[in-house]
């Protein structure tokens, strides 16, 4: 009878540990598949970034890079997404540009996964969820994943007790993972620095004139709802901080620290001839005083913990019931992009770039993120 009881007993546990392990291989192998983007009519060509740096091939370095080339010439522009796969506003502005942007003077190219080894994780002990849904413009589901701020470690390991990074900065030893503190990158350096040199060889080959950093930073950090600017960026992100106080959209223009080194707002441009800016919005799901981080959080921006220190006067947004929902941030990088392309031939060699069907900021907030995407193919 007590053999009986065992025997059960372990195969219960077989079963349940078996479960276990089919469960999180599913779940392994979904965090490893990325998630579909549509390339929109504008798009005229799509590359690699290992066509800029062929160590990345076969590697989740390696990501896609869409150019859109326009009817006549004119000025070269790169946005990077991704950077930092847990700030997802700076993914769903690269993805609309790719699934909606047509340009008519000039080149756009824009690479929606910065760090893909980052989305293939999330961050340990954050809670995080593993994916948002949004609804496409026919009403079906799109899924993108939330991921983490830093290199997957399977990718890269282990950290060292102290980064010294390629520009000699001496950093704590998890920002070795960190894509924004890695630049102008290593050809023989970490998984983290190849990717960054990839950006760079992208950047220089593409002759790109200007070169956008979308991010997003929690509601308690100083640099906030801002441009920061190389100074060969200045005057051009100073006429689109103008142009947008115009549109009540506020964004402060911040200078890049000259000693701010690893961070593509100073080492893009002191590496390249690049006019380099980085782009700023609020999302509560990443701060450090934030409740429960599902994919509400990550949507509707709203927290009853972020709305008290706002009454505190600990916060450098302003932050109430609304909160700061997705599309706010996206409509907010868009507006943001498209004032700084209005402004690209005055500055530099004074070549245009003419862009259309970028959704305003109040367009996104009318319609929803999910209006601007593209029906999702269906997949195996």
């Amino acid at each position: 009878m007590q053999h009986g009881r065992h025997k059960w007993s372990a195969l219960i546990l077989t079963a349940l540990a078996a479960a276990v392990v089919l469960t999180t291989g599913a779940q392994f192998r979904q965090m490893h598949r990325d998630e579909v983007i549509v390339p929109g009519p504008g798009v005229t060509q799509t590359r690699m970034l290992s066509d800029y740096f062929p160590a990345l091939a076969g590697t989740t370095g390696d990501t896609e890079v869409y150019i859109l080339d326009g009817e006549e010439p004119g000025a070269t522009a790169f946005v990077l997404g991704g950077t930092h796969p847990n700030e997802p506003s700076g993914l769903m502005a690269a993805v609309i540009l790719v699934e909606r942007a047509q340009v008519k003077a000039g080149r756009l190219i824009v690479v929606p996964r910065g760090n893909r080894s980052g989305f293939t994780h999330n961050d340990p002990q954050e809670g995080s969820p593993q994916y948002f849904r949004l609804t496409a413009s026919d009403g079906s589901a799109r899924t993108f994943r939330f991921g983490s701020r830093a290199t997957n470690p399977l990718d890269q390991w282990p950290d060292p007790d102290t980064y010294i990074n390629p520009s000699g900065q001496k950093l704590s030893g998890s920002e070795n993972r960190n894509l924004n503190r890695a630049y102008p990158g290593r050809p023989d350096g970490t998984h983290t620095e190849r990717v960054a040199y990839a950006i760079m060889e992208l950047i220089r080959e593409e002759n790109a004139d200007v070169s956008v950093d979308l991010h997003e930073a929690s509601p308690e950090y100083p640099v906030i709802h801002a441009i920061v600017a190389h100074e060969g960026a200045e005057d051009l992100a100073a006429m689109t901080v103008m142009d947008l106080d115009m549109e009540d959209i506020r964004m402060r223009l911040e200078k890049s620290p000259p000693t701010f080194y690893g961070l593509s707002h100073r080492e893009w441009g002191d590496y390249s001839d690049t006019m380099a800016v980085l782009m700023e919005t609020a999302n509560p799901s990443q701060g450090r005083l934030r409740g429960r981080t599902d994919e509400a959080l990550v949507l509707t921006g709203q927290d009853a913990l972020y709305v008290r220190a706002a009454e505190l006067g600990r916060l450098y947004v302003p932050y109430d019931d609304e909160g700061h929902p997705l599309e706010e941030r996206v409509g907010r990088h868009l507006s943001s992009l498209a004032a700084l392309f209005r402004n690209m031939e005055f500055v530099g060699d004074g070549e245009p770039f003419v862009i259309e069907e970028v959704p305003s900021f109040d367009e996104v907030m009318a319609n929803g993120v999910g209006y601007y995407l593209n029906p999702a193919p269906a997949r195996d």
